[in-house]
């Protein structure tokens, strides 16, 4: 099992943080525009149910009269206010000053409130010659919501219209109303969470692809660096003493140096500091100084090419072709005996072919790079220079199918037209 990187766990916890940050500030969010529509549905009842109440219990005043001190009640037979609210009833005072229910429907008792409650509203009405409004449960104990309104006789207030409405079926519509936006609001937040989750792993994606190949790529540049250091040290200890083993000992000093020279290019325009200087060149010529430049080798190394024209970066395409023409001599062995390698050439490719036992298919992509095997100690940092040379200049790198024995990998980028 494949142990998980201290840098890409740090990134993973950073996406989940991420993830509950947002859905915290989404729960918080719809969390409060609840309690504020939840405030404004219950004041827009309350309101409702007040502007309500005071109308009726002002229509329902104007509906009787005083004449002669006789109270008139016979329009409340008639009018449907006096049935529509859940509580209708008046009130007269009585000459000793006590308070007497003159009408009232429906015809319990219980439906009004105490003997106090009524003498409070009664004076309240006097004191303010208005509507009052007041919440009180009458004697059957239901909370119910009570209106009065003045009747006038010649010069004082000589009976109250008294009507109350149940606020219990507002309640429960205002009580389903929350439930459903709590519901919806952690349905909200569930799929904020999941869109979140999503949002923050494709933002970490890029970060933890980069950061694992970065890894990968270290881990193949150490064992490339280790194994011609080994080697040098073997060349120079070696029983043909060192004045035999010195141009070894070049060739793998030289090696050393390409392959530091390649880090460096890599690291510094990975990290911005060095700039892509793309120029119109001559890839065939490119390839025909790499040959030329190659030290004296065993297995020859043939070239065919066609004038072709690409725009890049000479330094890193120099490196990429060189990369390519030295892994087809170092693995295109036949029985431990060097094979030859072949360079072609023409419209914006550079191909190398060796005659070796042949990449398999599954190993195809795994040779630029991509991972580190046990072994053969890995594919080494060559091939993968040589992809991220092809990509940085928007082309690419890739094994080819090959007729017969041996390996033909590919360089291929864009062409540049040259207009007249």
């Amino acid at each position: 099992m494949n142990r998980a990187r201290p840098a890409t766990v740090r990134l993973r916890r950073m996406r989940w943080a991420m993830t509950l940050l947002y859905v915290f500030v989404c729960a918080v969010s719809l969390v409060t525009l609840l309690l504020i529509a939840a405030g404004i549905d219950a004041r827009a009842n309350a309101h409702e149910i007040d502007a309500e109440l005071r109308g009726r219990a002002s229509a329902l005043s104007r509906a009787v009269w005083i004449d002669g001190g006789i109270l008139h009640l016979e329009p409340l037979a008639e009018d449907e206010l006096a049935t529509a609210s859940d509580v209708t009833a008046v009130l007269q005072r009585t000459p000793p000053g006590g308070i007497v229910v003159r009408w009232q429907r429906p015809r319990k008792d219980s439906a009004l409130p105490g003997r106090s409650r009524l003498n409070d509203l009664w004076t309240a009405t006097v004191r303010r010659q208005e509507p009052v409004l007041a919440t009180a449960p009458g004697l059957d104990g239901r909370e119910l919501r009570w209106a009065t309104a003045p009747v006038w006789g010649t010069d004082e207030i000589g009976a109250v219209v008294l009507i109350a409405i149940d606020p219990e079926p507002a309640e429960r519509t205002h009580d389903e109303l929350i439930l459903w936006l709590a519901v919806g609001c952690a349905v909200l937040v569930l799929t904020c969470a999941g869109i979140g989750h999503v949002l923050s792993g494709k933002s970490m994606r890029p970060s933890i692809r980069a950061l694992e190949q970065q890894e990968q790529f270290l881990a193949e540049a150490a064992h490339e660096l280790r194994t011609p250091l080994a080697v040098l040290r073997v060349t120079l200890e070696g029983r043909a003493g060192p004045p035999a083993a010195l141009p070894d000992a070049v060739r793998l000093v030289d090696h050393l140096d390409r392959l530091v020279s390649g880090l460096l290019s890599r690291a510094r325009i990975d990290a911005g500091t060095r700039q892509l200087e793309l120029t119109p060149l001559r890839l065939d010529l490119l390839a025909e100084q790499v040959v030329d430049e190659l030290p004296d080798r065993d297995a020859p190394v043939s070239l065919h090419t066609e004038p072709t024209v690409v725009l890049g970066d000479p330094d890193l395409l120099t490196q990429a072709i060189r990369n390519l023409v030295e892994n087809a001599l170092r693995h295109g062995t036949v029985a431990g005996e060097p094979s030859g390698v072949e360079v072609r050439v023409s419209g914006g490719k550079v191909a190398v072919r060796d005659h070796g036992p042949g990449i398999p298919g599954p190993d195809r992509d795994r040779v630029f790079g991509d991972r580190v095997t046990g072994g053969r100690g890995g594919v080494g940092i060559g091939l993968a220079i040589v992809r991220w040379v092809a990509e940085l200049h928007g082309g690419r790198a890739y094994v080819a199918a090959a007729e017969g024995r041996g390996a033909l990998v590919e360089l291929e980028l864009p062409r540049f037209i040259v207009r007249s």
